[in-house]
């Protein structure tokens, strides 16, 4: 991604296909890449949201792009768990594209479900992303003004699939919305061609165009969730099935590499056999609690791998602290760090053991201190 920005990469493949090793490692890192810039980037529209007198209009787009990256976050960490360092078959990669374009059913800002997939909700993340840039004026958000058109004729054209796809007996207004898009944009590439300032135009018709984009892409998804309740709930409890594949994946993992691990089950909605339509109702509600049992599984065995990352940063950051004090301070606090690493090579790792040891360390250094600055330790316990 050369872009200032992180663009979503283009997803392979289609539901349930079986896509080359290859192609699947390279989204895997290009995702993986997108995520990481446009967490940094929600930071910063974060901020600099706070900083605005219009904040109050700002929050919900910066709530929303929030759930979509967590949504997006999480099921990278499942695609990475299901991919387990390339020792995939036929069956494992057509996991990794029902886990790819499977719904993600990330709630917005106001409660309601978005059915979005993994490509959509980047999409929208980019859509949201460019348009608080706009709407902020952060800098570096606006580029030069043959370079903005152009974005914005490629939103445009990506409004025209949208409404493309809407039902022709709902499309009407949609069309009206497109047509007024369309005629602004020409107007301002017809300007721009004979060298006017059209820079106080684009704002505005970015921000729209940005807004119809997303308003599209959101009503999308609502009608692919309510179209079809039967497909619906087979498509489901596929996508179910396949993030309960990959959660078993996760679980191994943290078996065998920590202790305590957690010891929730991992359910299996494939034991809820098919869906009828006299039933469906009841079916859907049913993979309602298998999802949020999936979901308090994956907290609980990624958080247990999280821990011990953690444990393991503390121990190296009271490390390179006692490296800076006395000798025999060190020397000492050196015979735990070794004992941590000793623990950090076992398999599993014993984490109350590792907390054990990172506790002893800042007691050992806090107990230095104390006696090295008496009066600040004792300044410190009074305030």
């Amino acid at each position: 991604m050369s872009s200032q920005f992180a663009i979503a990469p283009q997803a392979p493949g289609a539901m349930g296909e079986d896509v080359a090793a290859e192609v699947l490692l390279a989204y895997l890192d290009e995702l993986g890449t997108w995520r990481d810039r446009r967490r940094v980037e929600l930071d910063e529209l974060d901020e600099a949201c706070l900083r605005s007198p219009e904040r109050d209009a700002l929050t919900p787009d910066i709530l929303l792009s929030m759930a979509l990256w967590q949504a997006v976050a999480q099921r990278h960490d499942l695609l990475v768990a299901t991919w387990d360092s390339g020792r995939v078959l036929a069956a494992e990669r057509r996991r990794l594209t029902t886990l790819i374009w499977g719904r993600l059913d990330q709630r917005a800002a106001a409660g309601n479900a978005l059915a979005v997939s993994l490509p959509e909700a980047c999409r929208l993340s980019d859509t949201l992303a460019a348009s608080l840039r706009s709407r902020l004026r952060l800098e570096g958000a606006e580029p030069d003004v043959s370079a903005r058109v152009r974005d914005l004729r490629a939103s445009v054209e990506r409004i025209r699939d949208q409404v493309a796809a809407i039902p022709a007996k709902n499309r009407e207004s949609a069309e009206q919305v497109l047509v007024g898009l369309d005629r602004r944009l020409v107007d301002v590439t017809e300007r721009a061609r004979r060298g006017a300032d059209v820079g106080g135009l684009l704002p505005a018709l970015e921000a729209e165009t940005a807004r119809t984009e997303r308003d599209l892409i959101v009503a999308s998804a609502q009608r692919a969730k309510t179209k079809n309740d039967l497909a619906t709930a087979k498509q489901r409890r596929d996508e179910l099935a396949a993030r309960g594949q990959a959660l078993r994946g996760l679980a191994a993992k943290a078996v065998a590499s920590v202790t305590p691990a957690p010891t929730l089950a991992v359910p299996d909605v494939t034991a809820l056999g098919d869906p009828d339509a006299a039933g469906v109702g009841e079916y859907l509600a049913r993979l309602d609690r298998v999802e949020a049992a999936l979901e308090a599984v994956y907290r609980a065995y990624s958080g247990a791998l999280a821990r011990r990352d953690e444990l393991a940063g503390q121990l190296q950051g009271y490390a390179a602290k006692a490296a800076g004090l006395p000798q025999t301070v060190a020397a000492d606090v050196a015979g735990l760090t070794d004992l941590a690493r000793e623990e950090l090579a076992q398999t599993p790792v014993a984490l109350d053991r590792l907390a054990a040891l990172a506790a002893a360390q800042q007691a050992y250094i806090s107990a230095y201190e104390r006696a090295e600055h008496p009066a600040a330790a004792k300044e410190g316990g009074q305030r």
